[in-house]
């Protein structure tokens, strides 16, 4: 089995999330934590052990991706990710081209270690770049510079199959100029694919009491707006463009393992706080685990697995999950797939009225086999799921 081209079978992919990091980003509400000291071997030893806990529950499934989030994962020991890919290897088949990702910030790494992580398994590297000025680095609470960012991304080029890497846009103070001359610069180093995230402040975040008292202002709607279309412009006439609303790629360099979470495809989750949905006996469940780095570990050790009781996903939920994910891309959502997960014709799950609408405004278009989000659909998209779904 090799991989799908866009608009192909969604696949069947693997997480695995390193909880830990060297600090706590103030934008970031992932499952992260920073801890002195880690056992390698004892978390090693874990994560093979979930690992096999899923394997179980899905035996003969062919693996078309596997993922090390986080956290960072680069801080992980390469004989750790060799590990988990032997594992993966042998509970189950596992398709030929297999993308192995592992996340990686330019202060975790260095030559040796990437090439002991190319050696373990891993084709495709994804960098937690964010910015390519120091003044916005020290900002975001990046503990690297401009200069080793950059330096990062050469480091991967030289070694890697395949690599990404991300930046944050709609900064403090940020203009359309500056936004597209740092594209321009980014596009210096973008080979296949580059992920461009607006900055949110979430709940829980060191960001969020600054913005809350007003100490932290963004740029308003119309001009994070501008930036969005500068974004697309840019990229696309570069040869790069979006695939899905954040995500740029040229042809055939698209993120197979994310393609999978937006095709509503089914995925293991393996980790503190990891996500899962699987299918089984024709019933989707939703997985995780708990997120205490400390408590999985030790549930892990007892039960085999730091998972709570599945979740069934009824049919409706499976309907609407699929159409939040799938409109996040230019490809959109097949007909059939909708009418596979929700039991029910497409025109039974979305509302006709509303449909109607969003087709005559320009937000969506639909054809005999497919539901697909426009461009300014996608940059509005809430909205548009909010109508369509209500």
């Amino acid at each position: 089995m090799t991989f799908a081209p866009v608009g192909g079978a969604p696949g069947f992919a693997i997480y695995i999330h390193w909880p830990f990091c060297k600090s706590k980003c103030p934008y970031c509400d992932f499952n992260s934590h920073v801890r002195e000291r880690v056992d390698h071997a004892r978390w090693r030893a874990a994560l093979i052990r979930e690992l096999d806990h899923y394997a179980d529950l899905t035996a003969g499934r062919t693996v078309t991706s596997v993922f090390f989030g986080g956290g960072t994962p680069s801080l992980m020991e390469p004989a750790t990710v060799g590990a988990v890919l032997d594992r993966i290897a042998e509970r189950w088949p596992v398709a030929a081209g297999l993308e192995v990702s592992l996340e990686a910030n330019p202060t975790s790494i260095e030559a040796d270690k990437f090439r002991a992580f190319r050696s373990a398994g891993v084709n495709r590297v994804s960098l937690g770049i964010q910015a390519l000025d120091d003044t916005s680095l020290r900002f975001l609470g990046r503990q690297h510079n401009a200069a080793e960012a950059t330096g990062a991304i050469g480091l991967a080029a030289t070694i890697f199959d395949r690599f990404s890497f991300d930046l944050i846009y709609a900064r403090p103070g940020q203009s359309v100029a500056a936004w597209e001359a740092e594209l321009t610069q980014a596009l210096d180093h973008a080979v296949g694919h580059l992920s461009v995230y607006q900055l949110t402040i979430e709940e829980g975040t060191a960001f969020f009491p600054l913005h809350a008292r007003g100490e932290l202002v963004l740029p308003d709607e119309d001009l994070a707006g501008d930036l969005y279309e500068a974004t697309q412009s840019l990229l696309g006439t570069a040869g790069l463009p979006a695939y899905e609303i954040s995500n740029h790629a040229r042809p055939g360099e698209e993120s197979r393992h994310n393609l999978t979470y937006w095709r509503y495809g089914d995925y293991v989750g393996v980790g503190p706080g990891a996500h899962g949905r699987l299918t089984l006996d024709g019933e989707k469940f939703a997985t995780r685990a708990h997120r205490a780095p400390e408590i999985w570990l030790e549930r892990v050790e007892r039960d085999g697995h730091g998972a709570a009781p599945p979740d069934p996903i009824d049919r409706a939920a499976r309907g609407t999950e699929l159409m939040m994910m799938g409109l996040r891309l230019t490809e959109g959502v097949p007909l059939a797939r909708l009418t596979e997960e929700s039991g029910r014709a497409p025109l039974d799950v979305l509302d006709p009225a509303a449909l109607k609408r969003l087709v005559e405004g320009g937000f969506l278009e639909i054809d005999a086999e497919r539901l697909r989000a426009t461009h300014d659909g996608r940059q509005r998209l809430n909205a548009v799921l909010g109508a369509l779904l209500a």
